[in-house]
């Protein structure tokens, strides 16, 4: 009987400890350490990134994969020669010109082209550190 006495004693102990560790941390309970939540919103970000030119260079991985092509050669893009994107797919006129979007957890992938011009753009961004950032531009024009 006496050993029963020990066990709900302790139990009731531990029980008690538990309680005072969680009333010591005033976001026990309010924190979440699912990762999706700490995830940067890619809508957010993707309208903020067409909004505001600061934000939007300070969210692309120079040197960028791609380039700049026009039939006289091709380019890299660097910070100095970067041009803001200002108009996002869904604003694109269907009517003369062909999109496309792929999107996962984390990438996403748009394509504009005019069919029979040699004009395309294709723009990659990927989830980084929980951060979007664009990983990829090309603009060809030939």
């Amino acid at each position: 009987m006496k050993s029963n006495h020990h066990i709900y004693l302790f139990l009731l102990t531990c029980f008690i400890a538990v309680l005072s560790l969680a009333s010591c941390n005033p976001k026990a309970g309010t924190t979440n350490t699912t990762s999706t939540d700490s995830i940067e919103n890619f809508d957010k970000f993707y309208d903020q990134f067409y909004r505001d030119s600061l934000f939007q260079i300070s969210r692309i991985q120079f040197p960028l994969a791609g380039g700049i092509s026009d039939g006289q050669g091709e380019e890299k893009w660097t910070k100095k020669n970067w041009i803001p994107l200002k108009m996002k797919i869904t604003e694109v006129d269907t009517t003369e010109y062909k999109t496309s979007s792929y999107k996962t957890d984390s990438l996403y992938s748009e394509k504009i082209w005019l069919d029979n011009s040699g004009f395309w753009q294709e723009y990659t961004f990927k989830l980084i550190n929980k951060k979007w950032f664009l990983v990829y531009a090309e603009d060809s024009n030939n």
